[in-house]
């Protein structure tokens, strides 16, 4: 009798308190995101928190390339949001991730960008690099940055890879390849519309689109990583990520939608 009461008297304790208890691990969702992401998914988190004040997002940038490294040495993040589909893949075959988990959430573009200072005029297109005030041009690393193969793609593309490889600096992520032109340590760089669109970069210079047809797509693909398989939290936040109101943010940064074939508005 005095074990049903001690019961009865757990069970309302429950009911009273449950919802004041400490969150859980998995209420913590620990993010990896390529770094053309930064102001989307900064927004994307903080509309998705406003909704579910008890879950919370920590994000780190950088690029595609060494998170799949970091991943593979066991780097303790829920999701990887890839700027290509490559990475994603690798880590599926092995043995990294939740099944059955890619997706890819958004198809992005290159822009030309020259800041507000600069003689050249982007509307003579790719063959603006060429320009004797063009001294140095920043791409993002091919080797690790999706963008920076993209970038590499395009000038080749255009048969302008050998004429400029003496000009060009790289950057270790897209982010940092946009931070060297706009602070002047490059005269041009390609990087991603997302961040040509940024509040950062939007007023401060000015861009050419690089046409889609002289680079592959650049698909980028979100993968649930193994610790985070199966966690609720996770669920909602990929649910509120494909849904109206995340698919509006991405589309404002110039993000195409899948599945739309057009910047969602």
């Amino acid at each position: 009798m005095k074990k049903i009461k001690e019961y009865r008297l757990l069970i309302v304790f429950i009911l009273i308190f449950g919802f004041s208890l400490p969150l859980q691990a998995g209420d913590n969702i620990l993010i990896a995101t390529a770094s053309n992401l930064r102001f989307a998914m900064h927004e994307i988190c903080q509309e998705f928190q406003e909704e579910n004040s008890s879950i919370k997002t920590k994000v780190s940038y950088g690029s595609s390339g060494n998170f799949f490294a970091q991943i593979k040495q066991g780097a303790p993040f829920d999701i990887f949001f890839s700027a290509d589909a490559t990475y994603p893949a690798l880590l599926e075959k092995e043995g990294f991730t939740a099944k059955g988990t890619q997706k890819v959430y958004a198809v992005g573009k290159i822009v030309l960008w020259f800041p507000k200072e600069s003689k050249v005029d982007p509307d003579k297109g790719m063959q603006a690099v060429t320009s004797s005030e063009v001294k140095k041009l920043a791409i993002a690393n091919p080797r690790h940055a999706p963008y920076g193969r993209a970038a590499e793609e395009s000038l080749r593309y255009y048969g302008l890879w050998e004429k400029v490889k003496e000009k060009l600096i790289y950057g270790e992520n897209i982010s940092q390849t946009a931070q060297f032109v706009h602070t002047g340590a490059a005269d041009a760089g390609i990087v991603a519309l997302s961040l040509a669109i940024s509040p950062k970069m939007l007023h401060e210079g000015s861009y050419w689109v690089i046409p889609d047809e002289s680079h592959s797509d650049i698909e980028q693909v979100y993968v649930v990583l193994k610790r985070g398989k199966g966690e609720n939290s996770i669920g909602k936040f990929l649910e509120f990520l494909n849904e109206e109101k995340g698919g509006k943010i991405l589309s404002r940064y110039g993000f195409v939608i899948p599945g739309t074939g057009e910047n969602r508005s």
